[in-house]
């Protein structure tokens, strides 16, 4: 089943809260003191020119890599230790910067094995290709059809992602992240290679699955047009240091903000 507001129950936990974050690599701290809480249906954004640490703290949020300091919480579970499937299981889906589909699979399988991570059968049952098996295999299927029709990419199933449109991968990116039912969505430069029209068609698209979904979506991205259409809470990071937060208006005109992307020279 497509699980959207209507379908879901609430909750006063934060989806995400994150405490004191620091990441180090060897002599160089990669994220110092970093500290968020997202609730329930938020959008927001986190920027920074690049180098500033925001990929390495969406890859210790979906838990690719353990911080040196501080402590992330998903639906008030504590993260420490976990590997990224354990994550996943948590809530939590992304996309990433560098389009990471499986293109030697169909567009339908690209779905249905992201949803295998929330399988109801067990290694016995698929070696055997028992009863329960079927029935499992049955339901990803057609929740995999049901999702792609939601999207419009059903005419797409029997593709492979190569085959696709580079907007169309995107898309299938995201709706791939979807599959998972995550109740935090990371979107890392969604807009990254897009041309224009395709830009105003993401906007689009990562509007309705807000307005649509009970999911909440934290994204990176350098295209400031798209950052300030769908974020009004932003964070803004430098060196792995917070400078600013607020609104996109506040941010926009923050002197630190200006000095980070522009230089002293030109402000």
């Amino acid at each position: 089943m497509i699980m959207t507001k209507d379908t879901q129950t609430s909750t006063d936990n934060p989806v995400l809260e994150i405490r004191g974050l620091t990441q180090r690599f060897g002599g160089l701290t990669a994220v110092s003191d970093f500290n968020i809480g997202l609730g329930q249906n938020k959008m927001a954004g986190l920027i920074g020119p690049n180098g500033a640490g925001k990929t390495t703290v969406f890859n210790l949020v979906s838990g690719f890599y353990q911080p040196t300091e501080g402590q992330i919480f998903i639906n008030g579970h504590p993260t420490a230790g976990l590997k990224p499937h354990k994550v996943t299981s948590l809530g939590v889906a992304r996309t990433f910067q560098n389009i990471r589909l499986w293109n030697q699979m169909t567009v339908l399988d690209n779905i249905r094995v992201a949803q295998h991570g929330s399988l109801g059968y067990g290694f016995f049952h698929a070696i055997m290709r028992t009863k329960k098996y079927t029935e499992c295999e049955q339901q990803i299927e057609k929740e995999a059809r049901e999702l792609l029709k939601f999207f419009d990419l059903d005419r797409y199933a029997d593709e492979y992602p190569t085959n696709l449109a580079y907007g169309l991968q995107r898309k299938l990116e995201i709706v791939r992240a979807l599959s998972e039912k995550p109740k935090l969505l990371l979107l890392d430069e969604p807009a990254a290679g897009l041309n224009s029209v395709d830009i105003q068609e993401l906007i689009r698209l990562v509007r309705w699955i807000h307005e649509t979904f009970d999911v909440t979506i934290w994204m990176i991205e350098h295209h400031m047009d798209v950052m300030m259409e769908l974020c009004n809470d932003i964070k803004v990071i430098d060196f792995g240091e917070t400078i600013a937060e607020g609104t996109a208006e506040h941010v926009r005109n923050h002197p630190a903000v200006m000095t980070a992307y522009l230089g002293d020279d030109n402000i």
